[in-house]
């Protein structure tokens, strides 16, 4: 069972957005300062963003010592364009696709995608269509991102006899998700300092004989402090916390994440990211790391 809790731990930090910015300086300096998370695009334009995230973990809350690693990593493509004169409506997809490995094999066997018996499995595992748009009209550093995410799995773990100890491959959530992010962020005086802050809400419903994760809710707050030494570039540090709130499926589950990355501008259009977290508490969940790194176009 650990091996889905340390996924669905993955899948909160896979859309994290880094770098923010004040209304005040939205018409200049770079996109990672202007065009935050936060931020809706203008009618016309289209923001396409691809993000890698590969989780792996060789400990947990369920026994002490060295596990048999498990290595989980999902790649996800969000393309948004915008659809109203005043910036405050954008539609979009999002589809995501994960590898995951287990039974001791290496991290990097993630991208072997071998699909081998009892040890590995891969595919596209969900698509969402999805809205984001600023509530308030006066307010336009807060947005809401909402999505649905449609499962695209036919079983969550495949069924078969153990092997190397391992009862199964988890792949994905046979669910559907009802997905809402609340951004809002802050530039302090002088423009080198930023704080985003995040609430990912994700209301998981269905039959709970069909994914573990059925009829509950989890609710992810997270904080981002970014700091400028150049409009092209940000360095940052964060902390985030989930807890999975049963709702009829018998099952809860919280964790707490640390980490830090960095954006830089490539282009006036193309930006890279960089991002590590790491696992330091929890229950019922894997305490693992992230290693993350995405491209974003906007144009």
């Amino acid at each position: 069972m650990k091996k889905r809790f340390a996924l669905i731990a993955l899948s909160l930090i896979a859309f994290t957005g880094f770098s923010q910015e004040d209304e005040d300086q939205q018409d200049s300096g770079s996109v990672i300062q202007t065009l935050t998370p936060s931020k809706l695009i203008a009618k016309g334009q289209y923001d396409i963003k691809w993000f890698n995230n590969l989780y792996t973990q060789t400990k947990s809350t369920f026994s002490s010592g060295r596990e048999d690693r498990q290595t989980f990593f999902t790649s996800t493509i969000e393309a948004y364009t915008g659809v109203s004169e005043n910036k405050r409506v954008n539609l979009g997809l999002i589809l995501e696709f994960r590898s995951n490995v287990v039974a001791d094999r290496g991290a990097l066997d993630v991208f072997s995608f071998d699909g081998e018996f009892g040890t590995a499995r891969s595919g596209f595992t969900s698509i969402a269509p999805s809205i984001k748009f600023v509530p308030f009209e006066n307010v336009g550093n807060f947005s809401i991102q909402s999505s649905i995410f449609i499962p695209l799995v036919d079983n969550e773990t495949e069924d078969f006899a153990p092997v190397n100890g391992n009862g199964g491959v988890f792949l994905d959530q046979k669910g559907w998700i009802w997905q809402n992010r609340f951004f809002y962020d802050h530039t302090f005086a002088g423009g080198d300092w930023q704080l985003f802050t995040e609430l990912n809400s994700e209301l998981n419903f269905g039959d709970k004989d069909e994914s573990f994760a059925n009829n509950s809710l989890r609710l992810t707050p997270g904080v981002f402090l970014s700091y400028f030494p150049t409009s092209k570039f940000t360095v940052l540090g964060l902390v985030q916390h989930s807890q999975l709130i049963d709702l009829g499926n018998d099952f809860t589950q919280d964790f707490t994440a640390l980490g830090g990355g960095a954006k830089y501008q490539l282009t006036d259009e193309l930006n890279i990211e960089a991002l590590y977290t790491n696992f330091v508490r929890g229950s019922d969940t894997g305490l693992g790391q992230t290693f993350n790194i995405g491209l974003r176009a906007v144009f």
